[in-house]
């Protein structure tokens, strides 16, 4: 196998109409290639620039997840925190988590964001949402999103060889018109489920209208935890 790592989007760009294999940290290929066989050419991101941020609202994809600290949310930071072993963030990457995996256990903190994906085609670069970057596996830059003025997570303790344990993600931003818009996303199973409100009335008001939307699917015991993880968010001060 020929790996490639370009130190430029041109490069990358030439790289895709090659044929390359993003691989990532190479985490989670790493054991289906060896059992089925590697690919004649494979990309890394891991020397590319544009790859590789972190602060300022943005987050790269070839970010090893234990190099994210407070420059970003508490939110992503915290769920990156929670990803396997140490050994197991130290050769991880964002793109990895979100892309390539099925846990995705950073995915509901980017969903409270509201972040925006950057992508890398054939074409160029372009910004799109994540749920069509989950839908067609695209090769991700990074995420872009605006500050919270608070976030949270929260990860239940996982049984080995269970269900994957159970994720809150919670953030508070400005609305358009002055008020705190809620975003809350919760990883039930291997289903993430979200919904938005503006905090214009009490908690218990605000958590009953929650509960009628979307995150009404979640069983009792998921939306206890949920509703504690909203409840300490809305007591909080800013981040």
């Amino acid at each position: 196998m020929l790996l490639r790592l370009p130190t430029s989007v041109s490069e990358a760009q030439e790289c895709l109409a090659e044929g390359a294999v993003p691989i990532g940290g190479a985490t989670l290929v790493w054991a289906g290639w060896q059992r089925d066989g590697f690919p004649e050419l494979a990309m890394s991101l891991r020397d590319l620039p544009e790859a590789n941020t972190i602060g300022d609202g943005t987050l790269g994809a070839a970010v090893l997840l234990h190099r994210i600290d407070d420059r970003v949310p508490e939110v992503l930071r915290r769920a990156a925190a929670t990803v396997g072993t140490g050994a197991v963030r130290r050769t991880a990457t964002v793109g990895g988590n979100l892309v390539g995996s099925t846990l995705r256990c950073l995915l509901p903190g980017a969903i409270v964001l509201d972040a925006r994906a950057v992508i890398l085609e054939p074409e160029g670069v372009r910004e799109t949402d994540l749920a069509e970057v989950l839908a067609k596996r695209h090769l991700l830059l990074g995420l872009r999103w605006s500050a919270p003025t608070a976030s949270s997570y929260h990860k239940s303790e996982g049984e080995a060889g269970g269900a994957p344990p159970l994720v809150v993600a919670a953030a508070l931003r400005p609305a358009a018109d002055g008020r705190r818009l809620l975003r809350v996303a919760v990883r039930d199973g291997y289903e993430v489920l979200a919904d938005s409100i503006v905090c214009d009335t009490e908690p218990d008001s605000l958590l009953g209208a929650l509960r009628n939307g979307d995150l009404g699917q979640l069983p009792p015991e998921a939306w206890e935890i949920t509703s504690r993880q909203v409840t300490e968010l809305l007591a909080r001060p800013g981040e």
